[in-house]
């Protein structure tokens, strides 16, 4: 059984072992391994892109190796830089801290907390002098940094780039060097951030760690998953709100979402995409998503309530259901709202549609204009009889 477990941590969801055949020597010689993953508290949201490294590192976790969560409160003042195309803004420790809080609670859907070792990279990086700063610097060139790709991007664009971005990898390869990691986890665009940690450990005569990179989980319209686009899926939502989104992901990335969102077998995945018709198959997969967080009871309920909702009543335009509505605040008139879908060329035409009553907001008939609803992401607007949005709150904290 335990070496299937490996075979599974060391392929499934998996875009890159380095060194290649490093992590399985390791695994292979019982030795309890210090697990690193890092992460900035940048906001207070973590969304099922984030959660492929988790349930990995949950992999390790079953193994009996120690997780060590960095929870990167010095470094969340810079913000990694590696997916980014602009510099980000500076948090104060306040607003950290508050990000933190909320981190654990969602970790802990996936991870058992009373076995994560968790530390605060100020722990190390505060003490560090600047002679300690100007030697780690020169394990590393200019000209390294600049050949990443989000970099050279901007250094092309002639888009200001912070020396303090600069530094970004070395402090986090420093991290490995103060837990002393044996493996590191991280996404695609952490490559060499992750390796950076190899060089430095390598520097201070530790073995340098093993690389385990995942794959990345797209959001729900099949783009780069990111709240700002408002395609996420966080782990803070309701069963019935990430029952809601999932069924308004796009068909061409559901195989994808099994795959990489939920713990299905390979039977049970061909299985459902054998389903003639894509409701059924998403059905199956957006019960398969939320059981995996909140249990069988909750994930039934919420694929009742939604069939009880949309499907008894109109049939296969649930699958119409993915535009989304974005918005800014959470307390909307029906006739803002409308207007927000970009279904309608007027204020005047609005009225009408929700005069003659074909505005509905989760199954109910919004009947005056000027009626005030509160919002929240992944409730359902239905104008008419084809047409089915979601709502994106863009200031929403889950």
């Amino acid at each position: 059984m335990t070496d299937e477990l490996i075979e599974k941590l060391l392929t499934r969801n998996v875009e890159t072992l380095s060194p290649e055949d490093a992590l399985a020597t390791q695994l292979a010689s019982g030795k309890r391994l210090r697990v690193k993953l890092g992460i900035d508290p940048t906001g207070p949201m973590i969304h099922l892109g984030h959660s492929v490294i988790l349930w990995k590192l949950r992999e390790f976790q079953d193994l009996g190796h120690q997780i060590v969560l960095i929870i990167g409160d010095f470094t969340a003042r810079i913000g990694d830089p590696s997916d980014k195309t602009g510099r980000r803004p500076v948090l104060t420790l306040e607003q950290i801290e508050a990000n933190v809080a909320q981190y654990r609670e969602q970790v802990g859907k996936v991870l058992d907390l009373d076995k994560v070792e968790f530390r605060y990279n100020s722990e190390w990086l505060e003490k560090l002098t600047f002679d300690d700063i100007i030697r780690l610097t020169r394990l590393f060139t200019v000209n390294q940094m600049l050949a990443r790709r989000n970099f050279a991007d901007r250094y092309k664009a002639e888009q200001p780039i912070g020396l303090d971005e600069l530094l970004y990898p070395i402090m986090q390869g420093y991290d490995s060097v103060a837990i002393e990691a044996d493996v590191e986890l991280g996404g695609t665009d952490q490559l060499f951030n992750l390796g950076a940690g190899r060089v430095i450990q390598e520097a201070f005569g530790q073995a340098p760690q093993s690389i385990l990179v995942c794959k990345m989980l797209l959001g729900t319209d099949g783009k780069k998953m990111s709240k700002s686009s408002g395609n996420t899926i966080a782990l803070g939502e309701s069963p019935t709100q990430m029952f809601g989104k999932i069924m308004a992901l796009d068909d061409a990335i559901m195989q994808e979402y099994f795959v990489l969102a939920t713990d299905a077998s390979e039977e049970e995945i061909g299985s459902a995409l054998a389903e003639k018709n894509p409701r059924d198959t998403k059905l199956r997969l957006a019960e398969c998503v939320v059981r995996r967080y909140y249990g069988e009871e909750e994930a039934m309920k919420a694929r009742e309530g939604f069939v009880r909702t949309f499907s008894e009543k109109r049939g296969d335009l649930l699958i119409n259901v993915s535009d989304a509505i974005t918005i800014s605040d959470t307390v909307l008139t029906g006739l803002e709202i409308l207007m927000a879908s970009g279904t309608v060329k007027s204020r005047t035409e609005a009225k009408m549609v929700i005069q003659q009553g074909g505005l509905k907001i989760n199954g109910k008939v919004v009947g005056d204009p000027s009626e005030r609803i509160k919002v929240s992401d992944g409730m359902i607007v239905q104008k008419g009889k084809h047409y089915f949005g979601r709502i994106v709150v863009e200031n929403s904290t889950v």
